[in-house]
């Protein structure tokens, strides 16, 4: 019998699923549950729930292995901060305190160096010439909701993510996109470029790619060795 359990994370910043060993102790899951979520091991509060939010459990002795209290494949492993006033919780989603930096129209329309203007010297996107015949769609087999691994140029990266998009857009005007929920956030946007949404995730989580970077199949979310020294 596998002693491998995959569980989701949940924090007030983070949510994502991993991997552990029920042999572990809860003072070791607190170490790695530091590196996911940023709250520190002596502020931690963890608790085991179910579908819909229930929890069965508080994980409230850290000499007992994680296996003690039942914790099995598809539950959720919550985790509050009892002192968020000693770390960053709850401020890297806040950008209530974040001035944003504004731009006319008309103030933009009259600047060289922008990209508005270096596609009307170039002719690029809606300053391109029209055609006459537009290159039709091509069909693409990749199932919203799918798991899949984006291609990279990076040795050993694995770009894994599920597809949340397949269809035109309004930044190019022919041909298939992909849009991508990166697993980590390796991504460009949230799933949204140049105003139009096409999906929602996190900031830097999303990415659209070309159909014919994208390989669907089962990739399950990669487990970070934090026992690796660095």
């Amino acid at each position: 019998m596998s002693t491998i359990v995959n569980v989701f994370v949940a924090s007030p910043d983070t949510r994502s699923e991993r991997r552990f060993d029920l042999h572990i102790t809860v003072e070791k899951l607190k170490a790695k549950l530091e590196l996911i979520t940023g709250i520190p091991v002596q502020n931690q509060r963890i608790s085991v729930q179910v579908d819909q939010g229930e929890t069965i459990a508080h994980l409230s002795d850290d000499t007992k292995l994680l296996g003690f209290y039942g914790l099995t494949t598809g539950q959720t492993l919550h985790v509050i901060d009892t002192n968020p006033a000693t770390s960053f919780t709850g401020q890297l989603s806040d950008v209530s305190q974040v001035e944003k930096f504004e731009l006319s129209e008309e103030a933009y329309a009259k600047r060289s160096d922008s990209v508005l203007a270096y596609k009307q010297r170039n002719k690029v996107g809606r300053f391109a010439p029209s055609s006459e015949t537009a290159l039709p769609v091509t069909d693409v087999d990749i199932p919203i909701g799918a798991r899949c691994e984006v291609e990279s140029t990076e040795e050993g990266l694995h770009k894994r993510g599920t597809v949340r998009f397949v269809g035109q857009t309004e930044f190019a005007k022919t041909g298939v996109w992909v849009g991508i929920e990166y697993d980590e956030p390796i991504g460009r946007n949230d799933g949204s470029v140049q105003g139009v949404r096409y999906f929602t995730c996190r900031p830097n989580y999303g990415v659209l790619v070309r159909p014919d970077r994208v390989r669907v199949g089962d990739f399950p979310v990669e487990e970070i060795n934090f026992d690796e020294e660095i």
